[in-house]
């Protein structure tokens, strides 16, 4: 979890209800009603019990009983602010009891709740209500009289806001709630910038007390009827989430398989991407991933490409229009030339702090060369040649003269072991982007490459008598940092060049074979996924986000890197704990959670401050699912190269509304690993 959203200096004040109405207090993951636990003023508040319903730039975040309290991050939100922050129900003078709280949708959370009605002989509840609030900010309360007779309910719903920043929110830093003013058929209140937020209601209510900020209904239902409450929650004008846009940035895929678990996966991931994106502010009709949320919806370039490269088995717009927003990024000033910008963020125990800029930079031209690959169009590939180059043209720069790469740090330059790894793929698929594009360098880079293959099998190696493994890091003098650490999986991603092949990496044979024992062994697989840090390594902890958590997007890269390089029994290890943590994270899977060992009958356990969905943790569904069909595409040649896994290990797939060549593509695997295209463009020739 890296906390790029605005944390403004807001001093911390409790709201005050206008009306005393105080529910039984509830425990973070419990039904019923009542106010969940918030965070202290400049902590994070817990998310890993709420129900975060997302379509950006709205989000509405709520506790399982469905009453938002004003507590921790509980609201409705708006481009960055709490448009609602209570929203409490109540019906015949009581807070109807919660028997079901869950996610419909990526952007739907829906609650199910009873009351007794004052006459009722029993203990068996007689008015049913139903919840339906939408990220977009409406909600739907529907009442139902499941009584013999008709009956007059009285309705009243307490509203208030604080219109925080979001920042404020997430930091455990809101403001005092704000007065409300009668405004239609609801209410209204402003904040001292002169924002807005407007609650309409229909029916409208019979009366709306401002000064308690309540609305209240009388609504007469007959037996086995319903009657319904509209909200509208707005900042005065429309909001056109940019996923609910109609823009096909993400194909409708489809997975089909013996295990259904791979079609539930994918089906929550996409729903969770769309609901991730979000326009660029430069350039409105250019769409890109944020990074995830509650926390994490600011500019984060390394993890927008990631996302966007392990989505191009969906088509290529996504990685187009990610690509010119990050471009728009790079720098030209004096000691920036080339490089994104991007922060700091923790890497563990045993390294400096990482600059996610040099991610993004070295990402930039290995994305571009595989879109090219998977059918991106002549003319977005000419226009983004030049920030290509530039990344190029920074990366020469920053290599020492050992060719390779050192990252500047408050410790002094440090060569991380992923670092090189970036760095290899973006000077191999670079000098390839090149040569397609008829431009000069991809000799250079090449020959920069094969240094950087020596240099790191001379200096990062280090033999032990378990067969060695990769230093994590070399320091400033050279000196080697051995924890064994997930990280290790980017050393196996070499990514794709002409004619369906994988380009060279770092390791050689023996080596590759020895990061295979590595990953598949008990230090770091959890038995639900990759620990970013061994079990066994100073430091670790289970809850440590780059200290031995288990993030998802690298246990998805060591799934398909273990694939491709053959070792398909420690692969599928990996991607049957994946699984099995995705069902038990209801397949919206959060950018990490804890490394906890594995146990009989036990569930992977959350982390309370894990995005929640995340971009790179949704967009690995469709990496490890495009991973087990062996998908290879040459678009420009025309060519597809299948190499699916043999060993099948959740049985028969079937992969339909991916694109090669800007054309339907569906590809089945059988259950003895033998894939067969269903559907290609035409002239698409199957290669080897």
């Amino acid at each position: 979890m890296d906390l790029t959203v605005p944390t403004p200096a807001i001093h911390h004040s409790a709201s005050a209800p206008a009306r005393a109405h105080r529910g039984h207090t509830g425990q973070p993951s419990g039904l019923g009603h009542g106010p969940s636990p918030g965070a202290r003023p400049g902590e994070l508040a817990p998310v890993h019990h709420t129900l975060v319903a997302v379509a950006l730039p709205a989000l509405a975040v709520s506790a399982e009983h469905g009453q938002l309290t004003g507590h921790g991050l509980e609201g409705v939100y708006q481009s960055g602010r709490r448009l609602l922050s209570r929203c409490r129900l109540r019906v015949f003078g009581r807070e109807p009891l919660t028997v079901q709280g869950r996610l419909a949708s990526a952007g739907q959370a829906r609650f199910m709740a009873v009351v007794r009605t004052p006459a009722d002989p029993g203990p068996d509840p007689g008015v049913v209500v139903e919840r339906s609030r939408d990220a977009d900010g409406s909600e739907r309360i529907t009442l139902r009289n499941t009584t013999g007779r008709p009956l007059r309910i009285p309705v009243e719903l307490a509203l208030g806001t604080d219109l925080a920043p979001l920042g404020a929110a997430v930091s455990g830093r809101p403001g005092p709630e704000l007065p409300a003013t009668v405004h239609g058929s609801g209410l209204r209140w402003t904040a001292p910038d002169g924002v807005q937020a407007l609650v309409t209601a229909d029916p409208p209510p019979m009366d709306a007390l401002a000064s308690a900020g309540l609305l209240c209904w009388e609504l007469d239902i007959a037996p086995g009827a319903a009657r319904a409450i509209e909200l509208s929650v707005h900042a005065g004008r429309p909001l056109r989430p940019a996923g609910r846009a109609g823009v096909p940035h993400l194909q409708e895929a489809r997975a089909e398989a013996d295990d259904p678990r791979a079609g539930r996966l994918l089906a929550a991931a996409l729903d969770d991407l769309r609901g991730l994106l979000v326009r660029d502010p430069a350039q409105p009709s250019d769409l890109h991933l944020t990074a995830g949320v509650p926390w994490r919806t600011g500019p984060a370039p390394a993890e927008a490409l990631w996302a966007a490269r392990m989505l191009l088995p969906l088509g290529t717009r996504l990685a187009a229009d990610t690509l010119r927003v990050v471009a728009r990024t790079l720098g030209t000033g004096p000691g920036r030339s080339g490089r994104v910008p991007g922060p700091l963020r923790d890497a563990g125990p045993h390294l400096p702090p990482a600059c996610t800029g040099v991610e993004a930079t070295l990402a930039f031209p290995a994305v571009l060369a595989e879109a090219r690959l998977w059918g991106l169009a002549e003319q977005e590939l000419t226009a983004l040649m030049p920030a290509a180059e530039l990344c190029l043209d920074w990366l020469r720069t920053a290599l020492d003269g050992d060719g390779l790469v050192a990252e500047p740090g408050p410790a002094g330059p440090v060569r991380r072991a992923e670092t090189q790894a970036h760095a290899h793929r973006a000077a191999l698929l670079g000098a390839a982007l090149l040569e397609a594009c008829d431009r000069p360098g991809a000799d250079e880079w090449r020959d920069r490459a094969r240094d950087m293959r020596r240099r790191f099998r001379d200096d990062f190696w280090l033999d032990d008598r378990a067969g060695g493994r990769p230093a994590a890091a070399l320091t400033e003098e050279g000196r080697p940092l051995p924890h064994l650490g997930g990280a290790m999986a980017h050393l196996l991603d070499t990514g794709l060049v002409a004619a369906g092949c994988h380009a060279d990496g770092l390791l050689d044979r023996v080596r590759t074979e020895q990061v295979a024992r590595l990953l598949g062994g008990p230090a770091l697989d959890s038995g639900w996924g990759l620990r970013s840090l061994g079990a066994r390594e100073p430091g670790h902890s289970p809850f440590g986000h780059r200290a031995g958590a288990v993030r998802v997007h690298e246990t998805a890269l060591a799934v398909s890197g273990l694939f491709a390089a053959g070792y398909e029994k420690e692969a599928s290890g990996l991607l049957g704990g994946l699984l099995d943590a995705a069902e038990a994270f209801a397949y919206r899977m959060p950018e990490m959670f804890a490394g906890e060992q594995r146990t009989e009958g036990a569930l992977p356990v959350p982390h309370p401050s894990a995005c929640r969905p995340a971009a790179v943790a949704a967009a690995a569904a469709v990496h490890v699912l495009t991973a087990l069909t062996g998908v290879r595409p040459d678009a420009p040649a025309r060519t597809v190269a299948l190499h699916p896994v043999r060993c099948a290990p959740l049985g028969a797939i079937r992969l339909s509304g991916l694109s090669v060549a800007g054309e339907p593509f569906a590809v089945r695997v059988s259950r003895l690993g033998l894939g067969i295209v269903e559907e290609a463009a035409a002239g698409l020739q199957l290669g080897v």
